[in-house]
């Protein structure tokens, strides 16, 4: 299990609005990368809104935020426009980052066992250590973590 101060994974995986998120592009950079289960949900969204509601601040503070779900390109990016989302949506449509950062579980509903993202919060310092980790994170709290971490 990825651990506080433990380097953080590499990745690169395409983003909405046609980009990239990669670790090489945020070296030396504060970055935090917040896992959700799905797009245009209820939780997702009042965690998304925060987020966008705070990104002055978090920029401010030197946090770039980049936002992670197994949703393809396509649906991140008409939630990016539904909800005008400006920080960056990135595609993890294999969760090969969800599953280094130990973000891709084993969930239960209505006794039914499956796979699906943990809603995870990982702060990485411009060194490329993990600084700080949030798991099961409650969406209306999420930008109030980061913003106390900063």
């Amino acid at each position: 299990m990825i651990e506080v101060g433990d380097k953080a994974p590499e990745f690169d995986m395409p983003a909405a609005g046609g980009g990239r998120a990669s670790a090489a592009l945020l070296r030396g950079r504060r970055y935090a990368l917040y896992f959700y289960p799905k797009a245009d949900t209820s939780g997702c969204t009042v965690q998304a809104q925060g987020v966008q509601e705070n990104l002055a601040a978090l920029g401010k503070a030197g946090i770039t935020v980049i936002g992670v779900s197994p949703d393809p390109v396509k649906k991140l990016d008409a939630f990016a426009r539904k909800f005008g989302l400006t920080f960056t949506l990135a595609s993890d449509a294999d969760q090969s980052l969800a599953a280094a950062y130990d973000a891709w579980v084993e969930k239960s509903m209505y006794g039914r066992k499956y796979m699906g993202m943990e809603r995870s919060t990982f702060l990485v310092s411009a060194e490329g250590t993990v600084e700080a980790i949030w798991r099961k994170v409650k969406p209306a709290e999420h930008a109030a973590l980061l913003l106390a971490a900063a």
